[in-house]
């Protein structure tokens, strides 16, 4: 997991978070010593390492400078209430507040899962030979293919979100989000949403679906890749077309087949020799869930186009300085090229050998 020091600016009022801590009964006493890191990995919400009285707990908080809608604490944080008793592969929930007095922004106390995070970085440096990413690969979908099946109703999530008229909404809305902080001329964007308007689904299945389900926003048990502890990053997590999740997760998932521009704009571990192409994915996907998957090339440009309107964002922010992590510097070149991609996809009616 990449833990490092708290980055300038992002630090947290410790006192008014030690007595929060004390108040909820989590540590027991406010003069305990508190060690505070940072997860590195992620582009949105804040994630911190809370270490006191020989226990550890995660804090998630929203960006500082960020717009309410994408970071809603209390919304993920009442997915993961829930789906505590249904799921077993959701981190705990311990305790959640609104009140912005204590750190500057609404929060909630979670769990540390331990295990293993799989980002581009942590599987170069294990050197993962190819044979275990079939297995890695395989336990990813797996879990994929759980999570859609989870009887949202039964976890008390049905008002989570509105399944009906998910994915005209979700197109509409996204393209309007990527107008609203577009900062470069990007023609095959306008492409890309024109297309997606006049070809989405009018029928589709209706689950529980996450948003960013990658290698990343999971934690592997062990380095066996059999089993996943639990997934991570619940922030956009509702009720919709499963499909518009898998295809999210095939934006991400770039090749060793892919041009070197696209793997090093779209850094996953997905890149190394072993793992399957996306074609691939789809074929066990459609298989292990019994769905049809016949509209494939919609979902991989809306998969595409999403990544790019959050990169996009993200760079919104870095350029108006309201945030100064340089991971975002290049995010608006990141963004084009998910554009440009999706617009191949299109173009060739297919999701692999693009370019």
């Amino acid at each position: 997991m990449n833990i490092k020091p708290v980055r300038e600016g992002e630090e947290l009022n410790q006192i008014n978070l030690k007595k929060f801590l004390l108040e909820n009964n989590l540590i027991a006493d406010a003069e305990s010593q508190l060690q505070v890191e940072q997860f590195a990995n992620g582009f949105s919400n804040l994630t911190y390492l809370l270490n006191i009285e020989n226990k550890e707990y995660v804090l998630r908080r929203p960006p500082f400078a960020a717009p309410k809608r994408g970071h809603d604490m209390s919304r993920e944080y009442k997915v993961i209430s829930n789906l505590n008793s249904v799921f077993d592969k959701t981190p705990k929930a311990y305790t959640y507040t609104e009140n912005t007095d204590i750190i500057g922004a609404p929060f909630y106390i979670m769990s540390k899962v331990e295990g293993i995070i799989l980002t581009a970085k942590e599987a170069h440096k294990r050197q993962i030979p190819e044979n275990e990413f079939k297995t890695i690969s395989n336990t990813w979908l797996d879990t994929f293919v759980a999570f859609h099946a989870i009887d949202y109703k039964a976890a008390g999530l049905e008002n989570l979100g509105r399944p009906e008229g998910y994915v005209e909404r979700q197109v509409t809305n996204w393209s309007k989000q990527y107008l609203a902080a577009a900062t470069d001329d990007v023609p095959t964007a306008g492409k890309v949403m024109k297309w997606m308007a006049e070809n989405q689904p009018k029928s589709y299945d209706h689950t529980l679906i996450h948003n960013d389900f990658k290698y990343d926003n999971v934690v592997f048990k062990d380095d066996s890749w059999k089993e996943i502890a639990a997934i991570l990053d619940w922030e956009m997590c509702t009720l919709g077309d499963p499909l518009m999740d898998l295809g999210t997760s095939l934006g991400y998932w770039t090749t060793y087949a892919d041009p070197d521009f696209m793997k090093q704009g779209l850094q996953s571990p997905t890149v190394m020799k072993g793992n399957p192409l996306r074609a691939e994915i789809v074929q066990q996907y459609a298989l292990k869930s019994g769905r049809n998957v016949d509209n494939l090339i919609f979902y991989y440009a809306y998969g595409l186009f999403k990544i790019a309107v959050i990169a996009q964002q993200i760079y919104y922010r870095f350029k108006h300085g309201h945030t100064s992590d340089p991971k975002f510097a290049y995010l608006n070149k990141a963004s084009e090229l998910c554009c440009k991609t999706a617009w191949e996809a299109i173009q060739k009616k297919q999701i692999d050998n693009l370019f």
